[in-house]
Parts: C-alpha cells; structure tokens; sequence
C-alpha cells in the first residue's frame, strides 16, 4: 500500500485504540492515562509508526523523507532485512520497535528526541503535510515542521510512546497482508500471510475506496475524541 495509505490507518487505529488503552478495568496494570496533548501527539507517531515497516523499501516514503540520510538508511536496511517486505514486515520487528522506542523514552531523553522527531516527520509526510516530492526544498519544510511539534510536545510525557509505534507498524503489517504479496508477520519463519483484498497498490482500491474511508475515520474519530474529553472535563469540573 501506498504510504499515504499506511499513515491514515495509523492515525485512525490509535484513536480507535484510546479508550482500550485508557480502560484499567481491560488493560489494568498496563492502562495509561491519556491527555489531550498526548491523544494528538500519539496520532502523528503512531501514523508515522505506520510507515516504519517500509524502512526496508530504498524508493519508499521513508526513502524520501529527509534526503540522503534516509534514503541510505533504507539501502542499508534493505540489506540487513532481506530486501522489502520481509524482516521489517512481521510481528517481531512491531513488538522490538515499541519495546525499543519506550526504553529510551524512559532512559535516553536524546535517543527519544531523534526518534520523536523521525516518527513525526514520517507522519508528516505520510499525511501529505509539507509537501509530496522528494526534493531538498520538501525535505527541509518537512524537517522544520517535524522538530517544530517535537519542541512542542517538549513536555507531553512518553508513557504511550511504546503503544503507538508498535500499533502503528502493525497496522502497517496488516495493510500489506490485504494484498497479493503479503507479509511473513511470523518472521524469520518464511510463510506469508496475504490476503487480496487490495489487488493492486496505487489501484483503484486503495484510491477510491481505502484511502477516502480511512479519512473519514479520522475525521469521525478525532471528533469522538474530542468530544469525550471535554465531557470528561464537565464532569470532573462539576463533580
């Protein structure tokens, strides 16, 4: 599927996951509290998270990100891997991601910055903010605009961070599933799960009925968000 694709089904499947995430009564122990700021900050990561399979892909959105740097990030990936769509693509590599991006958000605030801030620039550009080429001009927009929501989630707090990347890739995981190539979720067991919902990517499909459904639910769920929290907010107010 195409990044744009992956990006907004991202974004609806963390706010489609807010209240589970949020319900100690499922989650117990492992529920965490969500604000506001965090709901929003969790969106852009988890629809940047939604792209980070395709760090295996040399020609991919990733690719044209922030110019060269991701794209030998992706060469160098590709080779570690086994190529696209192979060990980035599977369950292991959601779970590592998650485990790995809440390790440093807990214990290495720089190493949590550099990550937020590709994350977010992922999102970005998943989402079609600051451009869709792959020039410098695009890159840089997309860089200042990536470190300009860092800064401003400066002091959101990181206790979803592990949530939403892991959601995110494996979103993207099951997205790539819905088509003929499929995905080896069980990597490095070789056997890949496809299933053809989507027969082509860039096809009429995914442009004219994944990709505007998907946009809907973002719009229908930000505003379910939205609403739920300044209810919330009246009720604790006049509690």
């Amino acid at each position: 599927m195409m990044g744009q694709t992956h990006a907004l089904s991202g974004a609806v499947a963390w706010l489609a996951a807010v209240p589970l995430l949020t319900a100690p009564d499922l989650l117990h122990d492992h529920a965490i509290h969500l604000n506001a700021a965090q709901i929003a900050a969790g969106t852009v990561v988890c629809a940047g998270a939604a792209l980070l399979p395709d760090v295996d892909h040399p020609r991919g959105t990733i690719a044209n990100t922030f110019g060269i740097f991701t794209r030998w990030l992706c060469k160098a990936m590709a080779s570690v891997s086994g190529g696209h769509r192979h060990g980035t693509h599977s369950i292991l590599f959601a779970v590592g991601a998650g485990y790995g991006v809440q390790w440093l958000a807990d214990n290495n605030a720089w190493g949590w910055w550099v990550a937020l801030f590709l994350l977010v620039g992922l999102g970005l550009r998943g989402l079609g903010v600051g451009g869709e080429s792959g020039d410098v001009t695009t890159g840089v927009v997309n860089a200042v605009l990536a470190a300009g929501l860092v800064f401003a989630m400066h002091d959101v707090g990181a206790a979803w961070a592990g949530y939403a990347v892991a959601l995110g890739c494996l979103v993207h995981v099951a997205g790539d599933c819905c088509t003929p190539q499929g995905c080896p979720v069980l990597w490095p067991v070789p056997w890949r799960l496809g299933v053809p919902l989507v027969p082509r990517t860039d096809g009429k499909v995914e442009r004219w009925i994944v990709t505007p459904l998907l946009t809907l639910g973002v719009a229908v769920l930000a505003v379910r968000t939205a609403l739920g929290e300044e209810i919330t907010d009246w009720l604790n107010t006049h509690a």
